[in-house]
């Protein structure tokens, strides 16, 4: 005699479709965690004056969030926990840890106002992730508001690698333009600077061989020089910004358009008869 087995424990058994899908989440959520890991490590190297540890580590937390982002798109699994997640991530990774490290190869010797300039930098990073958060969606993909927290976070961390590669000493005069740097980093991430994402490149579909060509070049730079094309790239990069910005606005001025012939004749001829109507 076959004995039915009871309803709640066929619903206790879940399809394995629906347990991959429920698996899935954690896959960017990993990555989110690595992106974490190497930002707390990143403070533990800087403040035992471990610096160009703490710089790549922050560079390799970089990698990470790039990755979480499209592993979650890839796979469906985007979640707004994951995106909650992953701006509490790099506010470790982004905005402490380049501040502190900042501080200590440069910052602390100016004084208390290299403490306040670190911490206007973490201000400014947490300001950029919330107004991200609030205004996803809502905005032209192809454009950030503001300079994004991970290319401000990386211009302080290739500011201490160049400076450690080429052994400068950090004097007070040095500090004192570290500090203008950090400044300005600062107001260019709480900005409405208008900063390409680069969302609109397909990487699917075809390119010529001369753009193939310059990938390639770039890749070959950043291989054998890694930190001066980094810092190359990205000190581009923060210029474009603002340069982009100004050349729009001087268009948009010398492109008003001009009156329409017939209200041109109309107010010349009003101007040449009064009784005109």
């Amino acid at each position: 005699m076959r004995v039915a087995r009871p309803r709640h424990h066929r619903a206790a058994r879940r399809p394995g479709g629906e347990s991959l899908r429920k698996g899935i989440y954690i896959l960017p959520s990993l990555f989110t965690v690595g992106n974490m890991l190497c930002g707390f490590a990143s403070v533990l190297y800087a403040l035992h004056d471990q610096l160009e540890r703490a710089g790549y580590l922050i560079i390799l937390a970089g990698l990470l969030d790039g990755l979480d982002g499209r592993i979650a798109r890839l796979t469906h699994s985007t979640s707004e926990f994951g995106k909650e997640y992953d701006s509490l991530a790099d506010v470790i990774s982004f905005g402490i840890a380049p501040a502190i490290l900042a501080y200590q190869w440069g910052l602390r010797g100016v004084g208390r106002w290299g403490w306040a300039v670190a911490f206007l930098f973490l201000v400014a990073g947490s300001v950029r992730l919330a107004r991200f958060n609030v205004k996803s969606g809502v905005t032209d993909r192809r454009f950030f508001t503001g300079l994004p927290i991970p290319g401000g976070a990386g211009a302080l961390t290739l500011m201490v690698l160049v400076a450690k590669k080429f052994d400068l000493v950090v004097d007070r005069p040095i500090a004192i333009a570290a500090a203008i740097f950090v400044l300005l980093v600062s107001v260019l991430m709480v900005s409405t600077v208008p900063y390409r994402s680069g969302k609109e490149f397909n990487l699917r579909q075809r390119w010529p061989a001369t753009a193939f060509f310059l990938i390639a070049a770039v890749v070959a730079v950043l291989a054998f020089t890694t930190v001066p094309a980094l810092a190359l790239l990205l000190g581009a990069y923060l210029v474009a910004g603002p340069a982009e910005f100004v050349v729009r606005h001087l268009r948009r001025r010398t492109a008003a358009p001009p009156a329409p012939q017939n209200q041109v004749t109309s107010a010349i001829n009003s101007s040449e008869n009064p009784d005109h109507p």
